[in-house]
């Protein structure tokens, strides 16, 4: 069969049969399969790879992610555009998918950096490359994923003919099931692989990995979907109905301003001024979509919230605690609760919570619905606001730039008294680190320690915490040593050794080296992540075991004592300083907001995407999709702007504002969904046809009363002659 062939003969296309459904399908469905796992996948690392890849602050982190994403709802059009005008849903896949995964094969590069130019924890030193290479592929893959997304899913209906219509809702919902499927899986692997150290000796996380398999996964995509080439039925072109929708507002719009001063008659709507050029059935569908389109206004606010699930929510993830006894959840692993309660909502809203709501008398229309899933969506950042309290509570208070903080440590055998000034006087024990950090508005302070006492003055460095190292002879000199003024990051632990010995030591732990440590001295901080480590300590050819279990984001500081003796004691000899506390606030407190804004999102997205399709006339339900899609890529911009605006130093309160706009514009929503009148489409299209052939039976039967009274005047003509003649003779 060739393209021009009908497209509702049975057989479409070169596709087999297999059991029932066209082989060609089975191609697509891999391919939805694989392209949404490399989107989802790259897009759940994306907002930690600029936080703690390319070093960006939060608002700059989530205000680039979420205009990636807006990015990738707005090019939709521009796919349908050229689909139906120029290229075909076919080649328009092909082409946009080779962008796609170019872009794919950029971000997995732009991750890849050379140990060489990085600094101690594998982040690179020169940044320019990583941005540009990154910020080439996100658009790439907006173009690509936002391009292809009209297309795919009717590429795969065109695929049945017109007596496979059980089969083709079947294939929707297979569909629609890969989707959340490459979404679940993806969300759990790519954090896996992004949690991973790359190479020996760096300990930077492996984003390159992370963004690799989904580059991999979209490059089999492609080579799947082209395989199935030969089977596929490949509508040509029609044109495009958003462009004569669009030529048919312009020219209302503009013979309406061309006769604004003239003393015309009035029309019942604006769209009337349109009559001149374009049908009537044209102008009245147009009436219905804009309709519908007004009453989108409000709901760029609901995706406003609801896709912070991947950028603040995430982040908020990092502060706490994933250890789910034998499982360990990363922090951009909590977005696979997303599809896990979407699959669970969904069938038990249509199949129990509707029914019964219908039974209790109650007409729960969709946008009373719609309404419900809004409300929803701002009680889920409620709880989000709740989440970031407690979380706050546990954080350590760090000095501000005026002040100054400073903790002790006892290196000595014995114990020593401190005099501070402003506090009691303190009894520090041998090998031990005060419990807590003492304040001070001023840099000099003057520090009394021991019996007789030596007074030393200590300059201080505003907004910094600091560790005072005092030797076992007070006498000898103090060493002032910087501890760390923020929460370490990705829920990695900060360690460091000081040697108190008179000889050098070497300590080393799995994939972290703290190398030789001198006398008297110190190690850099070193990342480990949570769970069991075991430190290897040696000196010359003695070395022992010191092992602890970690949480998520603390800092310790080990202090090896002088009376150390290695071997089999050493777990018990080695002393350890918190200097931060690890999270304790469990990522489980995240669940309810998730549960709220899944809920929600179920009873606005899916109903909005019902409601749509059944206001929307049968030739532009394509035009309604390209609007809801448009009210996403707004929603994604509202964020940013709020991010970059608005500047709000405490997060909860950041998210109060979000809840408190989504309720303001709930309320709007529900004033306007109280005011819409629902219609049947198919109806009044029918009326109209059916008019225009009463217009057209009309017009017939003037056009044949007209010839028989020219008919008439012939004969009447012809016999006034015929008497002239007669009376001539």
């Amino acid at each position: 069969m060739t393209d021009k062939e009908d497209p509702g003969k049975k057989g479409k296309g070169k596709s087999k049969v297999v059991c029932g459904y066209p082989l060609s399908i089975f191609f697509i469905v891999v391919n939805e399969f694989c392209e949404r796992f490399s989107y989802y996948g790259m897009r759940a690392v994306l907002v930690l790879y600029f936080k703690y890849f390319l070093r960006w602050d939060e608002d700059l982190a989530t205000s680039i992610y979420h205009t990636f994403v807006a990015l990738c709802y707005l090019t939709p059009i521009l796919g349908a555009i050229v689909a139906d005008s120029w290229l075909g849903k076919f080649k328009t896949i092909i082409y946009l998918s080779i962008v796609y995964a170019i872009g794919q094969v950029a971000m997995a590069v732009s991750a890849i950096h050379d140990i060489t130019d990085s600094d101690r924890d594998g982040t690179p030193n020169n940044m320019t490359f990583h941005v540009v290479m990154s910020m080439v592929g996100l658009f790439l893959i907006a173009l690509g994923t936002g391009g292809i997304k009209p297309c795919v899913a009717a590429f795969g209906g065109d695929q049945f003919s017109e007596n496979q219509e059980k089969q083709r809702r079947t294939f929707f919902s297979v569909f629609y099931l890969c989707i959340n499927g490459g979404s679940l899986l993806s969300t759990i692997i790519t954090p896996i692989l992004r949690a991973q150290n790359c190479g020996i000796h760096t300990q930077q996380k492996c984003y390159s990995l992370a963004f690799g398999v989904p580059a991999a996964l979209m490059v089999v995509a492609l080579v799947v979907f082209i395989i199935g080439s030969g089977m596929y039925y490949k509508a040509k072109p029609q044109g495009n109905i958003m462009l004569d929708v669009c030529k048919c507002i312009g020219f209302a719009i503009k013979n309406r301003y061309k006769h604004r001063s003239k003393n015309y008659p009035k029309r019942q709507h604006w769209m009337d001024w349109a009559e001149e050029k374009y049908d009537k059935l044209l102008i009245a569908q147009i009436k219905m979509v804009l309709k519908v389109l007004f009453l989108y206004i409000p709901l760029p606010m609901f995706w406003t919230l609801f896709d912070q699930k991947g950028s603040r929510w995430t982040l908020q993830a990092t502060t706490m605690d994933g250890n789910f006894g034998s499982l360990v959840i990363q922090p951009d692993q909590m977005q696979t609760i997303n599809p896990i309660f979407i699959l669970t909502l969904v069938p038990i809203m249509d199949s129990l919570i509707y029914p019964l709501i219908g039974k209790c008398g109650l007409n729960f229309t969709p946008l009373k619905r719609m309404t419900v899933g809004m409300f929803l969506a701002a009680v889920a950042f409620v709880c989000a606001a709740l989440v970031q309290i407690e979380i706050d509570k546990t954080l350590p208070t760090f000095p501000s730039n005026s002040q100054s903080q400073l903790k002790l440590l006892n290196m000595g055998t014995n114990p020593v008294t401190v005099k501070l000034p402003g506090n009691n006087q303190l009894s520090l024990p041998a090998a031990q680190a005060s419990g807590e950090y003492f304040t001070f508005e001023t840099q000099e302070v003057s520090i009394s320690i021991g019996s007789p006492e030596i007074s030393k003055p200590i300059s201080l460095t505003k907004g910094v915490r600091q560790t005072l190292l005092i030797p076992s002879n007070i006498s000898d000199e103090w060493l002032l040593i910087d501890d760390l003024t923020s929460k370490p990051e990705e829920g990695n632990n900060a360690i460091r050794f000081i040697n108190g010995m008179n000889t050098s030591v070497d300590i080393a732990a799995p994939a972290v080296d703290f190398g030789l440590i001198e006398p008297l001295y110190y190690s850099n901080y070193s990342k480990i992540k949570n769970g069991k480590t075991t430190f290897t300590i040696r000196k010359g050819f003695e070395s022992c075991e010191y092992s602890r279990d970690f949480g998520f984001g603390s800092s310790y500081t080990f202090f090896i004592p002088s009376t150390l003796v290695l071997g089999p004691n050493c777990q018990q000899s080695i002393t350890a300083s918190e200097d931060i506390q690890p999270n304790s606030v469990h990522m489980a407190l995240q669940i309810p907001q998730y549960f709220f804004i899944t809920a929600g999102e179920v009873m606005f997205s899916v109903t909005g995407l019902e409601f749509s399709y059944s206001q929307a006339p049968s030739n532009m339900k394509a035009v309604l999709q390209a609007g809801w899609l448009l009210t996403v890529a707004i929603g994604n911009f509202i964020v940013l702007i709020v991010a970059e605006l608005a500047k709000i130093p405490k997060r909860w309160a950041e998210y109060i504002l979000f809840a408190s706009l989504l309720i303001a514009v709930c309320v709007i929503f529900s004033i306007m969904a109280y005011f819409y009148t629902y219609i049947d489409p198919a109806e009044i299209e029918a009326q109209f046809k059916k008019d225009n052939e009463d217009d057209e039976d009309n017009k017939s039967k003037l056009r044949k009363l007209e010839v028989e009274m020219v008919k008439k005047d012939s004969l009447k003509n012809q016999d006034e002659d015929d008497e002239g003649k007669m009376s001539k003779m």
